[in-house]
């Protein structure tokens, strides 16, 4: 059907034709009238994305997001449901306004939370309302051709995957950390700021590798473990232990 120009009203741009009621784009904006959002939060679905936490995590996310491009943050989502915007994107309420964001057509979440258990916890609620998890790589990272990153995972600036290295879903592998090849990432696991995990390290699902800290090549750190900051792993860590220093040894 033959459209008008856009004309402009404000900041936002709108299409003006004789649309037929009950047409798909009356459809979407009558969602968001029932959700009480602004209807410019109706577009593509698997292009908005909502963030759940407004931390310190949140806000590095915001800017991977922008640098990345193609998607479009309609807002945070945290406990705190009064905070205040963080670098211009506004706190839409706690987790009670996500089924009415979902209704809206926002498609895709990512979770700001660095805690492995609340991460996958809150995935499970946000994948029961239907939302989906992509996987967020920012430009400036390094990742080999046969190196995959799970659904639902964050790759920071500068970061390096190697060859075959593997991201399990709902990872953070943090700003600078190093993953070479052949390394495995279990689900929600989380690498810190210029850690290093040579060829063939597996780290276990919900296992923590603190910042700056190093591995032998192929050792294994268990499912939930925590390796501390700086810590020189030598061995194997056992699932749940945490450990610390130079070399590593149980704290």
């Amino acid at each position: 059907m033959p459209m008008r120009p856009l004309r402009p009203r404000g900041l936002v741009f709108v299409a003006i034709s004789a649309e037929p009621a009950g047409s798909p784009t009356q459809e979407m904006a009558r969602r968001a009238r029932e959700a009480r959002l602004p209807e410019k939060l109706v577009t593509d679905p698997m292009t908005k994305l909502v963030i759940l936490g407004a931390g310190g995590h949140g806000r590095a996310l915001i800017e991977l997001i922008r640098a990345r491009g193609g998607l479009e943050i309609a807002g945070l989502v945290d406990a705190r449901a009064d905070a205040a915007p963080m670098l211009g994107v506004p706190v839409l309420g706690d987790e009670s306004a996500l089924p009415g964001l979902r209704r809206a057509g926002v498609g895709l979440a990512c979770i700001a939370l660095g805690d492995p258990a609340l991460r996958l916890a809150a995935a499970l609620r946000l994948g029961a309302l239907g939302f989906g998890f992509p996987a967020l790589v920012h430009p400036s990272a390094v990742l080999a051709g046969s190196a995959v990153v799970g659904e639902g995972s964050v790759v920071l600036p500068h970061a390096v995957l190697g060859a075959c290295a593997r991201v399990g879903r709902f990872c953070i592998v943090n700003t600078g950390a190093i993953l070479e090849h052949d390394v495995e990432l279990g689900e929600g696991a989380h690498c810190g700021p210029g850690s290093v995990l040579p060829g063939g390290v597996r780290v276990g699902a919900r296992a923590v590798v603190g910042a700056g800290a190093a591995c032998r090549p192929y050792v294994t750190i268990g499912e939930a473990a925590v390796v501390g900051v700086g810590a020189a792993v030598c061995g194997d860590i056992p699932a749940g232990a945490t450990v610390g220093g130079v070399p590593a040894r149980p704290l």
